[in-house]
């Protein structure tokens, strides 16, 4: 198989000689602009984005899109909906940023404590102020509220504890034991991590649940002059409550992520919280380290390279949880042509309708067993039809599907 590939971001000459070398049709457009895409999309059978977005309109337009693969880790970018709705697989390149972003949580913490950007300003303005940057907390012993202990997270628990600070965790799915597992003492609650910490660091993805999950509320439970990094989400963060906070000396922050922040890769940004002294951010680069970089594109080939061979989305987000089955029929049958024809034919005229079918084969090709999963329970006259009309079935099996 091979497929028409529209590479809509940046991509390595390396590992665009990679998809080519795969068979794939590669169209590589690094510039070309998200409004852009409707126009254009329809004629590719697989899209490949780094940080631009896919948009609905983008998706609709696009008759002949298999596959939309976000070379990097969160698909908010992309109307996951929208792909949904017309059967398009949308996958990404989880973790493989996640010791990039998790170094620059610390430098961003480093940044902020030692004031590292105001000493180089002022050198570079040949001033000399040692007695004013000599003012510190330093680190060590600080206590660290990690927001999330996905892959992000878990690498910086592990870089918290050169530093010596005492880590708390909280996640949604986070247990006792795997905090346990991680160092971390478990927080069960948000509010009570978020007022036991000096530093509190955000690695959720954004979803309608983590949407401004730091409100102002949360912003006011935290410790005076506590510290907040953001290298996750913009709109994680109510940023109008946090500028407040930071303005008024409640808390200091470091960001690498705003809400709303520049759609390109530049341009001028006039966020009035970068006005603020206590504020220190970053163009949203966390993942923009060259190991990182090669990393998600490593994954992008793989998983390109496996749909391609077996027809399989790796990583794939958008695959449904639960389908509305409700029975699973389990045909087993002799390998041979027409069998599931039959099967599929005599569901259809009961006007069921099929959600999942999975078809295995035996060693030696011989034999196979299908199973196939349905919205309503098959009659004992359907089951005996198709039991009984077909010479090529060995057995058949009626399960009720738990949920």
């Amino acid at each position: 198989m091979t497929i028409q590939l529209l590479i809509a971001d940046t991509f390595s000459p390396r590992h665009l000689d990679a998809l080519r070398n795969l068979g794939c049709e590669v169209d590589y457009q690094p510039e070309l602009k998200a409004e852009s895409l409707p126009q254009i999309l329809g004629q590719y059978q697989g899209l490949i984005v780094r940080g631009k977005k896919v948009s609905a309109a983008a998706i609709a337009a696009a008759d002949r899109l298999a596959i939309i693969l976000r070379a990097g880790a969160g698909v908010n970018t992309i109307d996951v909906a929208a792909a949904s709705a017309r059967g398009i697989f949308v996958s990404n390149c989880p973790g493989k940023n996640s010791i990039a972003v998790a170094e620059l949580v610390f430098a961003l913490l480093l940044a902020i404590d030692r004031r590292i950007p105001d000493n180089v300003a002022a050198l570079r303005a040949h001033q000399w102020n040692k007695k004013e940057f000599s003012k510190a907390d330093g680190l060590y012993g600080r206590s660290l509220g990690v927001v999330g202990v996905g892959s992000i997270g878990r690498e910086v628990i592990h870089r918290a504890r050169a530093f010596g600070m005492p880590v708390y965790a909280w996640s949604r799915s986070l247990t006792a034991d795997a905090a346990e597992q991680l160092d971390a003492r478990f927080c069960p609650e948000l509010d009570d991590l978020l007022q036991q910490v000096d530093v509190v660091s955000l690695h959720v993805a954004l979803t309608p649940q983590t949407r401004q999950l730091i409100d102002s509320r949360r912003l006011q439970r935290m410790k005076p002059r506590a510290i907040l990094i953001n290298t996750s989400r913009g709109e994680v963060v109510d940023m109008a409550a946090l500028r407040e906070a930071v303005a008024s000396g409640q808390l200091r922050a470091g960001l690498d992520v705003f809400d709303p922040e520049p759609a390109g890769g530049s341009g001028e940004f006039t966020d009035p919280i970068l006005d603020l002294p206590q504020l220190y951010g970053t163009h949203h680069i966390g993942a923009s380290t060259e190991q990182a970089q090669e990393a998600i594109a490593d994954e992008a080939v793989r998983i390109v390279a496996n749909y391609l061979r077996t027809g399989i989305v790796l990583n794939c987000v958008n695959l449904a949880s639960r389908t509305p089955a409700n029975f699973q029929l389990i045909v087993r049958h002799y390998d041979r042509v027409g069998v599931l024809a039959f099967v599929m034919d005599q569901i259809r005229r009961a006007n069921i309708n099929v959600e999942e079918v999975q078809n295995v084969i035996f060693e030696g090709a011989t034999a196979a067993s299908c199973r196939i999963q349905l919205d309503a329970e098959p009659s004992s006259e359907l089951l005996r039809t198709i039991r009984q009309g077909n010479a090529d079935i060995i057995q058949l099996e009626l399960v009720r599907l738990t949920t």
